[in-house]
């Protein structure tokens, strides 16, 4: 079974979360970034989500996590939690 480690930013609104992929892709630390700015409690650890399968998180979130290229920025990406910026550090 397909396995992903990925790290994410929540936040309210899809202008936030441009702007926050902006201050990354223009040199910000993502983990700092973050834990100033993410509404989710993985926020405290840089975002870090840690293991998981397909289908252990919302579909939104799963299809980018499961496609996407690793160590790139993605997003925003929208669940009914709200907008978030993904990075796939690893999948296997």
């Amino acid at each position: 079974m397909s396995q992903a480690s990925a790290r994410h930013i929540l936040v309210d609104t899809e202008a936030q979360c441009n702007e926050l992929k902006q201050q990354i892709e223009q040199g910000a630390d993502f983990a700092e970034i973050a834990k100033q700015h993410s509404n989710c409690p993985s926020g405290r650890q840089g975002g870090e989500l840690g293991s998981f399968g397909p289908g252990m998180m919302v579909a939104e979130f799963d299809k980018v996590v499961f496609s996407a290229p690793l160590n790139q920025v993605q997003g925003p990406v929208k669940t009914q939690f709200g907008y978030h910026l993904l990075e796939v550090t690893s999948r296997t």
